[in-house]
């Protein structure tokens, strides 16, 4: 990766190219993650700063303008509206969430993989060469930490955004009056 950037690139980049050497190929699968698990939680942020709040008056506009709101009818179009106004807000979530529950799993993959490469060491050059074992050892525990990192930093953002669609589904709800 270092040969396709200029020398003055290649400097800065050195550490993290040493970082992912030493996770193995399973880190390569953990940094994919975490950029689709961040490119989805930055959308979800804009979508409740950009595109929320235009839907809501929306939403709010069209109940106003029914002639009607206290009939049976008017209250399950109420309901549709709610519904769908949640559904918009939550659209992602699942996918964030099995991000979320994916990286640490991703993180125990290497680590099952890194125990295998210390193993296959003890087994050619026996217990005495610890430097390879480090080797291994340091594959086994690098992505384990990656996956955390990454699960705990989303695990946030989807508490975050779980307690905002239900406030404002709730707020939604109380604006959209029955008269």
């Amino acid at each position: 990766m270092l040969d396709l950037l200029g020398a003055s690139d290649a400097g800065l980049l050195l550490p993290v190219q040493r970082f992912m050497d030493a996770g193995g190929f399973v880190l390569w699968w953990i940094f994919a993650a975490a950029i689709v698990l961040w490119t989805l939680i930055l959308e979800r942020y804009w979508y409740f700063r950009r595109i929320w709040p235009r839907r809501r008056d929306g939403v709010r506009r069209i109940w106003q303008a029914r002639p009607e709101r206290r009939s049976w009818t008017a209250r399950r179009i109420r309901a549709a509206m709610l519904g769908e106004q949640e559904a918009s807000m939550a659209a992602t979530l699942p996918l964030i969430q099995v991000l979320i529950s994916m990286c640490p799993l991703l993180g125990l993959l290497g680590t099952v993989t890194g125990m295998i490469e210390v193993f296959d060491v003890m087994s050619l050059k026996g217990t005495s060469d610890a430097r390879a074992m480090a080797a291994g050892v340091s594959r086994a525990t690098v992505p384990t930490m990656a996956g955390m990192v990454v699960g705990l930093s989303g695990l946030l953002s989807i508490n975050r955004f779980r307690k905002r669609v239900r406030v404002e589904t709730e707020r939604l709800g109380d604006e959209l009056a029955y008269t």
